[in-house]
């Protein structure tokens, strides 16, 4: 089957239409370039175009219109080369060049829409009419020399202004830089230049105000600086300017002055606790390469220099615990609001505490231990329990900084066994919270023995109960036993009791051993204490004192003056101690007794008198041991007793050691035991030790090599 086709060729064009079409386009073109109006109908133009580009005249056209705008933009560019032009002139009428051509590219690309979408679409190589608009503009205005350097420094000048504080045309300069954008000419006409001016001023004006104004204006100045130019990003610049543009400025004004910024003013910023200062100082800082790790150090150092002054100075032992709880809490403030909880500032900060409360050994901890009592004290009215418990796990942070915790330990159990031997507990619940915060922190050894008290106290209350029950007395005996090995060492002492004091210790021996065979009874006549009724003129009084100052008050049943010496015989009561006793109480407040002559020390020779006249308002009266309160003996051979089982711990470990590894080198063997030893030990103590080892045969030298030591078994 065969199918004819015909050859319909498309009907020719009119002569000259090609020709008077173009001239009608040209017309309008023009009248879109001279803002005047068109004749012909926009559709009617639109449909031109197509017609032209069906009958194969695309190319022809394209030329055309290319060569009449291009006519048209190099015309412009004589109006920019008047000299008389000052610089905002300038810009208003290149920008208005610009904006005209803006809008006449748009006019004209939407008559020629069908060339755009056909002819051009189809010929890779060729720009668009929108390119070649911007092309044109870029080629013939802000590629002339002239045209480019009055429009890049007039920019730059407002921009200075700006930043001068003058108030300029904001959306001019928006306009203009989005000009050089959309030509494609910003990063390499305008940026460059821009940041280069941005690192000369702010270099120049961060060296003239570090020198001029103080740490937290100047930080509150380089704040607003980095505030106006994310600002001027925002409404101007191009938003690729950003990242280049402030970390100018940071470098500028914060990275080229960190040593300056933080050796001037941190200082004072943690002295003052400025802590919105020092959140504005570590919010800048972080934006800066090293900025963080800068502050870190100085934060260090300074936290170590302040605790130093705390605790390496005698004159402030009385204040020292309670300054350390306040500086820490403070640090604690500032790294939480300020320093958002970063983490490196919190071990930096733990590292600064430990080193410095190590500098002086052994007083923090035996003052921490004092501070706890005073507050563990019945006398301690000042805060309530939730107060106390918060006060207490303040205290444990400080403690766990304590390289010398058994100093710690040996006070913390000299000051408990006064505050139950005399009843002077706060709060039962109080003591009890503190062990368990001591034993959760050391571990059960650390709290064994002070555990050990506790429960020697309330059998002796069982005891007590039952002998009581089976001895009723016209005197009422407490007594409380306690395990030697748990409580501090008191020295024993010979005195002289009354007869009936005697009986009833023996009544009780008797009722213990009873119960307890083969045990030993040691009498601690330094730990005890009475309440004794006594008569006055104005009536009767109870008096709450010690042991010692009981067998004072008592001669005075058989007489009513006595020398000092009389008494001291009497008594039984050692020459340091008597004096003492004497003074608390006829020199004291409460002075049922008079001194003969007056005085507050009790010499030789002195007379005691009965004072008949003594009055007080209470009926119960409390009359201070001086005995009770801590020597400086007393301090030091607590110290020793520490030093001495140190000197224990030592021996124990070495012998543990070298009985598990048999032969060690010197090196090895003290590595070993700076693991083990849980207080700060010196090189020196543990070469001694060892030598008195080697000494009591349970080591030897090797023959060989004297750094090798051989266990004995």
């Amino acid at each position: 089957m065969f199918i004819q086709t015909r050859n319909e060729d498309k009907p020719k064009l009119p002569d000259n239409y090609t020709q008077d079409t173009w001239q009608k386009l040209h017309e309008a073109v023009d009248a879109i370039q001279n803002s005047t109006s068109i004749k012909y109908n926009l559709e009617e133009l639109y449909q031109a175009v197509e017609n032209l580009c069906s009958y194969k005249v695309s190319a022809t056209l394209y030329k055309q219109l290319r060569q009449v705008c291009e006519d048209h933009v190099k015309a412009q560019i004589l109006q920019f080369w008047e000299d008389s032009l000052d610089s905002s002139l300038f810009l208003k009428k290149i920008n208005k060049c610009w904006q005209d051509h803006y809008r006449q590219m748009i006019m004209i690309r939407s008559i020629f829409l069908f060339l755009d979408r056909t002819y051009v679409l189809q010929s890779s190589m060729l720009p668009s009419i929108w390119d070649i608009g911007l092309e044109l503009f870029r080629t013939h205005v802000i590629n002339d020399r002239i045209v480019r350097t009055k429009t890049i420094d007039g920019i730059l000048l407002l921009i200075q202004k700006e930043r001068n504080g003058e108030a300029v045309d904001r959306s001019l300069i928006r306009s203009l830089l989005s000009m050089l954008s959309d030509l494609q000419v910003y990063q390499e006409s305008f940026e460059q230049k821009f940041l280069e001016e941005t690192n000369c001023l702010y270099a120049a004006e961060g060296q003239r105000l570090m020198q001029k104004r103080e740490v937290p204006e100047y930080l509150h100045h380089v704040n607003k600086r980095l505030e106006e130019e994310a600002d001027r990003v925002i409404t101007y610049l191009d938003q690729s300017t950003q990242k280049l543009l402030i970390a100018s400025v940071e470098k500028q004004l914060l990275g080229e002055h960190l040593t300056a910024i933080l050796q001037k003013g941190l200082n004072q910023l943690l002295g003052e606790n400025r802590i919105v200062d020092l959140a504005l100082l570590y919010q800048l800082l972080s934006r800066v390469k090293g900025g963080l790790q800068a502050l870190l150090q100085h934060w260090n150092e300074y936290i170590k220099t302040f605790g130093s002054t705390i605790v390496v100075n005698p004159e402030k032992d009385k204040t020292m615990v309670e300054e350390l709880l306040d500086f820490k809490d403070k640090i604690d403030h500032v790294i939480e609001v300020c320093f958002l909880k970063n983490e490196k500032f919190v071990n930096a900060m733990k590292e600064a505490f430990e080193t410095f409360i190590n500098k002086r050994p052994n007083k923090p901890a035996e003052l921490i231990a004092k501070y706890v009592d005073s507050k563990l004290r019945a006398g301690n009215k000042e805060a309530t329990d939730e107060e106390l418990e918060r006060m207490l796990d303040k205290i444990m942070i400080i403690f766990r900084f304590i390289h010398g915790k058994d100093v710690f330990e040996a006070f913390y159990k000299k000051d408990l066994a006064k505050r139950l031997l005399v009843g002077k507990s706060a709060s039962v619940d109080a003591e009890k919270s503190m062990l368990s915060k001591l034993k959760h922190e050391c571990g059960a050894a650390f709290t064994s023995k002070l555990e050990g008290m506790f429960k020697d106290m309330e059998l002796s209350k069982d005891i007590m109960y039952i002998q009581n029950q089976s001895d009723p007395s016209k005197i009422d005996l407490t007594v409380n036993i306690l395990t030697m090995g748990y409580w501090p060492t008191y020295t024993p002492m010979e005195i002289h009791l009354p007869a009936e004091m005697i009986k009833l210790q023996e009544v009780f021996k008797t009722f213990y051993l009873g119960k307890h065979s083969g045990r030993k009874l040691q009498w601690q006549p330094t730990l005890g204490h009475s309440v004794l009724k006594a008569e006055f003129k104005e009536g009767k009084k109870e008096l709450q004192v010690s042991l010692f100052q009981t067998l004072v008050l008592l001669m005075f049943n058989e007489g009513n003056e006595f020398t000092m010496e009389e008494i001291k015989t009497a008594t039984g009561i050692e020459d340091s101690e008597s004096r003492r006793t004497l003074q608390s109480l006829a020199c004291g407040k409460a002075r049922v007794l008079n001194k003969v002559p007056k005085g507050k020390d009790v010499e030789d020779g002195d007379k005691i008198i009965f004072n008949d006249d003594f009055k007080h308002k209470l009926f119960r009266i409390k009359i201070n041991q001086i005995q009770m309160k801590e020597t400086v003996e007393e301090q030091t051979s607590t110290t020793e007793r520490v030093f001495q089982d140190r000197q224990y711990q030592i021996d124990a470990a070495i012998v543990r050691i070298m009985k598990m590894r048999k032969t060690l080198s010197h090196n090895l063997l003290v590595s070993e035991l700076y693991n083990q030893l849980k207080f700060p030990v010196k090189p020196g103590d543990l070469k001694k030790r060892i030598e008195s080892l080697i000494d009591r045969d349970y080591m030897e030298r090797d023959k060989d090599n004297a750094n090798q030591y051989h266990y004995v078994a």
